[in-house]
């Protein structure tokens, strides 16, 4: 255990920025949520027990048979050959053509987030986020001293109107601007193909880079593909007259979700030469990402249909989706609103504005029940009143008995809340006569900001 005395001691070896990291909300929880009687609705967990164990076994028994010393040996620090097709394959499946050279492979998506944030920012520097962000980018932006400006989102994803107004209003060029555009986390939402358009044409106007963070596309439960900022990127704008040969977007890509997390392999491709900048930041790291790693990816794609399994883990979440969304509205109290995601593996909910979910989750986890509190997705204190829920890692049962638990602690605390204040209702929204529970509330629309605004419909 760690002692004041002991701080002190090594305080003043310590480098300046570990004053500002910050420690991750998921990471946190772990030793919690990993209790057999907890239940966690709190990390964003693909359900790694769906993966055929025959499957694994035959993987690894052609590695072992055939490229054992190869797996057990250090690799080129880009990836190797085989594993950077297989990854141009997944990016093909959504409508993206990319050239394996322009890719380098990563120990996860999130090492995408570091190496870039490394590369890119000195401390002080500007990088723009969604308001709420992915929570596990707050730990890398603190750590590099950024200051982040996060821009509010609604039903649409980002507010790319918004994002002009700052960039108009910032003194400095920003090194980038980061986005998880499709089944938003923590939002759940899905920004427009009209918003991620003009996206693209703001950062060749002037000349931004994006980070585009998707690792969800593929897991979609309703409604029509987009395309990816990538494509649009390199099919078409790009090429416009006036504008730049070269894109301005760079994609991290995962096999996370729709693998394993475990085999902690992810990938970025970025113009050129900031992909070799990324490559050298790379090489200080870690050398190289597993070539183990790398040829399980290969074995799997050459013996199974990884786009059946994918399609299998599809049917599994929407099913845990609807799971959530109709205990929400069975055990959530009518001041609570939510997102409905399309895909993906959140739900974005909302509390009134009198209750802090940081406190809320401590008397969860007296019920054994956890989730994400929704500070942890801004680095200015906004979101006290909101949580992240996921529903990927959990079963049916465990999701509304979940549910259930959180629900009845909101519940005693709006009651408590009415007591003490004289309340009739401590809604943020007045609940409609006559309702059983919450309706599914998403982001606002537009068109429903400006009413609430007093503007034209």
């Amino acid at each position: 255990m760690t002692t004041s005395r002991d701080i002190e001691r090594y305080a003043g070896l310590f480098a300046a920025r570990t004053k500002v990291m910050r420690s991750s909300a998921m990471r946190d929880l772990m030793a919690v949520t990993t209790r057999p009687e907890v239940i966690s609705l709190a990390g964003g967990l693909p359900d790694t027990s769906t993966f055929p164990p025959d499957t694994f076994a035959a993987v690894t028994q052609r590695i072992a048979a055939e490229s054992c010393a190869k797996a057990l040996q250090y690799g080129p620090t880009e990836g190797l050959a085989e594993t950077r097709d297989c990854i141009a394959e997944v990016m093909g499946a959504e409508g993206m053509s990319v050239d394996p050279d322009d890719l380098l492979v990563t120990t996860g998506g999130q090492q995408v987030l570091d190496l870039v944030t490394k590369t890119l920012v000195d401390p002080g520097d500007v990088v723009i986020a969604e308001g709420p962000t992915y929570p596990g980018a707050v730990p890398v932006f603190s750590a590099y001293q950024a200051e982040v400006v996060q821009i509010e989102m609604d039903a649409h994803g980002m507010r790319v109107d918004l994002l002009e107004q700052t960039l108009d209003r910032l003194e400095c060029r920003p090194k980038f601007i980061y986005t998880v555009p499709t089944f938003q986390n923590p939002g759940g939402v899905t920004m427009s193909l009209a918003r991620r358009r003009r996206l693209v044409e703001i950062a060749h106007e002037r000349e931004l880079l994006v980070l585009e963070d998707n690792p969800y596309g593929l897991l979609r439960y309703e409604g029509d593909p987009l395309p990816p900022l990538y494509a649009l990127d390199h099919g078409g704008l790009a090429q416009a007259p006036g504008r730049a040969a070269s894109g301005f977007v760079m994609y991290l890509g995962t096999f996370s979700k729709i693998l394993s997390p475990g085999i902690r392999l992810g990938w970025v491709a970025a113009p050129g030469p900031v992909l070799e900048k990324i490559n050298l930041g790379k090489q200080s790291t870690d050398l190289c990402t597993s070539t183990l790693s790398q040829l399980m990816v290969q074995a799997y794609f050459e013996r199974a249909s990884w786009r059946d399994y994918v399609s299998s883990l599809v049917e599994i979440y929407r099913a845990r989706r609807d799971t959530m969304l109709d205990a929400l509205a069975e055990h959530f109290p009518p001041q609570a609103e939510w997102t409905r995601p399309g895909g993906g593996l959140f739900v974005w909910a909302t509390l009134p504005d009198f209750i802090d979910t940081s406190d809320l989750l401590a008397r969860a986890l007296r019920d054994n029940v956890a989730f994400v509190p929704g500070e942890s997705a801004y680095l200015d204190g906004r979101g006290r009143s909101s949580m992240r829920l996921n529903f990927s890692a959990s079963s049916g049962e465990a999701i509304r008995e979940g549910i259930r638990r959180i629900g009845e602690a909101v519940s005693e605390q709006v009651r408590l809340y009415g007591t003490l204040t004289g309340a009739e209702s401590a809604s943020r929204r007045s609940a409609p006569a006559g309702a059983s529970g919450a309706d599914v509330l998403p982001m606002p629309t537009p068109a429903e900001r400006r009413r609430r605004a007093g503007g034209d419909p």
